[in-house]
C-alpha cells in the first residue's frame, strides 16, 4: 500500500508543479455546462495523471473529473482531481490542488492532496494515520460546534437549487465563523490537520472528497452524511469534522432540514437604516 501512496504523491507534485506554470502565467477558461469552469491546465494536468497512473498500474480503473471512467474492470479504482479550485485557479485566486485517491473493492486506502501554492503534500493510507510533508497530523480538539471554525461550499451548477444559504446562516449564527475556500479537498485537509474543525458540502463529487475523508478519518475525525448517516462518495452531502463537533452540527442540521431555523434570514435594509 505505501507504493501507492508514494506512486500518488510523486504524481500529484509533477502535475502541482504543471499547473503552477500555468497558474504564473494566466490561463483562459470555458464553461463547462452551466456554470463549471475548465482551463488548459485541467486538462494537461488530467493527461499527466493518467499517463503516469497507466504506466504504474496499467490494469486499475480510474475516474477522472474531466475525462470521465476509464474501467478496467479493476478491484482498485483511482479518483482523479487534475485543479480542485479551477474557478479559484482560473481568476488567478492562489486556492487550488492536485488530488487523488484509490479505492479497494469499494474502502479507500489511500489519498493525497497537494497544495502546490504552500507546497503543502497530505497523505493518508488506510490504517496508518495521516501526515503534512511527513509530519503526522491530527484533528483539532475543539469540544463544541458553538467554539468551532467551519468551512463549505457553494455549486457552480443548479444554484438556483441549492438550499445551503440556510445552513449557513444557521452555524453563522453560533460558531465562531465560516470559511468559503473555494477547494473542498483543501478544506477537507485542513480539518484533518486541526486548522478547521468541520466541513460540511452539498452534492460533491467522489473525486472532491475521497482523499480528504480518508484524511480526516485517519487524523482521528468522523464523516457522515449531514443526517448522521453512512457516507459514501456518492452520498448527497457530507459533514466532515473533529468528532467532538458532529453531534451539534448534525442537530442544527436536522433542525434545518425541518424548516425550524433558530434565526432568521434578516431583513435586507438599506445601509442608511441599518
Amino acid at each position: 500500500m505505501t507504493s501507492y501512496l508514494e506512486v500518488a504523491a510523486g504524481i500529484a507534485r509533477e502535475a502541482g508543479a504543471l499547473t503552477t506554470k500555468y497558474f504564473d502565467k494566466g490561463v483562459r477558461f470555458e464553461i463547462k455546462g452551466e456554470q463549471d469552469l475548465v482551463t488548459e491546465a485541467d486538462r494537461a494536468s488530467e493527461a499527466l495523471i493518467l499517463e503516469r497512473l497507466s504506466a504504474h498500474f496499467p490494469n486499475h480503473t480510474v475516474v477522472a473529473e474531466e475525462s470521465g471512467l476509464h474501467d478496467h474492470g479493476s478491484d482498485y479504482r483511482w479518483y482523479v482531481d487534475p485543479v480542485d479550485g479551477t474557478t479559484n485557479f482560473a481568476h488567478g485566486y492562489p486556492v487550488y490542488n492536485v488530488t487523488l485517491a484509490l479505492e479497494y473493492k469499494g474502502e479507500l486506502i489511500a489519498g493525497v492532496v497537494y497544495d502546490p501554492t504552500r507546497d503543502e503534500m497530505f497523505t493518508a493510507e488506510k490504517g496508518s494515520g495521516a501526515y503534512l510533508n511527513h509530519r503526522r497530523i491530527h484533528v483539532s480538539p475543539a469540544p463544541s460546534v458553538e467554539v468551532a471554525l467551519l468551512s463549505t461550499g457553494f455549486p457552480t451548477r443548479r444554484r438556483h437549487l441549492d438550499v445551503n444559504i440556510h445552513f449557513f446562516y444557521q452555524l453563522a449564527m453560533v460558531t465562531h465563523g465560516i470559511r468559503r475556500s473555494g477547494s473542498a479537498a483543501i478544506d477537507m485537509a485542513h480539518v484533518a490537520c486541526g486548522r478547521l474543525d468541520g466541513f460540511w458540502e452539498f452534492r460533491l463529487s467522489p473525486w472532491d472528497m475521497a482523499a480528504g475523508k480518508l484524511l480526516i478519518e485517519e487524523a482521528g475525525g468522523q464523516v457522515t452524511d449531514m443526517r448522521g448517516r453512512a457516507h459514501r462518495l456518492d452520498s448527497v452531502h457530507i459533514l466532515a469534522s473533529n468528532g467532538k463537533i458532529h453531534p451539534g452540527a448534525l442537530h442544527i442540521f436536522d433542525e434545518t432540514f425541518a424548516g425550524r431555523f433558530a434565526y432568521a434570514l434578516p431583513e435586507i435594509t438599506t445601509v442608511d437604516d441599518a
